[in-house]
């Protein structure tokens, strides 16, 4: 009797064992981004940032960054200036408006294959350094089919290691860090995140990768990441 107990819990403990230790599947590019690879959009529209934060800048200064990595990942990026110009003299500025609103205007109005929105939902100080938690979500003009949805909750730590283990070098290093939070272009945290966001975009057409990388494993849509 006593062998068949110690049995019985010698098997469980091998199945609890290898349910723990389990390797996540693995997803390709190809499984996880693939209306975007279906519909293999080119050009691309970037709207004004949805800012749900108290921090009143945080619109103006992503929608800076947003441009430039979409760029590199080979996309053809619409003009930002210019067409947030359109925008407001058609008093289309608010995303809010468009972001759950049929988008085949931006198609023939722009020649937009896909619109690109971006929602701030954190953008503040935390101790010393910057919080943000962005998310992007891609849609195709001419059908409004999400292509790319994914975010980021990103802490860039601003803080500054005097070298010292002294009650003097301490209070230096601290004093530093709140200095180095106060100057710190706020938008160094925008693209650190956006960094972090397009990097598992599938290539456009204008990157040497275009088409090559859809057996590529896949990041999670949603990660959070801490950077110095």
């Amino acid at each position: 009797m006593k062998k068949t107990i110690i049995v019985i819990l010698t098997v469980s403990a091998l199945i609890l064992s290898s349910c723990g230790t389990a390797k996540k599947e693995r997803i390709t590019r190809e499984a996880q981004y693939a209306a975007m690879y279906a519909y293999r959009p080119v050009t691309l529209l970037v709207m004004p940032p949805i800012n749900k934060t108290s921090f009143v800048d945080a619109k103006e200064l992503l929608y800076t960054s947003i441009s430039k990595p979409l760029a590199e990942r080979g996309y053809y990026v619409i003009s930002p200036f210019l067409a947030m110009e359109i925008l407001k003299a058609e008093s289309a500025y608010d995303s809010e408006m468009f972001i759950d609103a049929p988008l085949d205007k931006f198609n023939s109005f722009f020649g937009a294959d896909a619109v690109v929105f971006s929602e701030i939902n954190t953008w503040t100080k935390r101790g010393m350094g910057i919080d943000t938690e962005i998310r992007y979500i891609i849609k195709m003009a001419r059908t409004g089919e999400v292509v790319f949805d994914r975010s980021c909750d990103l802490y860039l730590d601003l803080s500054v290691d005097a070298g010292s283990n002294s009650l003097i070098g301490s209070l230096v290093s601290l004093t530093a860090s709140a200095i180095n939070t106060a100057v710190t272009n706020h938008i160094e945290a925008a693209r650190m995140a956006n960094s972090y966001i397009f990097r598992d975009m599938p290539f456009g057409k204008y990157s040497p990768g275009y088409d090559e990388d859809r057996g590529f494993e896949a990041e999670e849509a949603n990660i959070r990441a801490i950077v110095k």
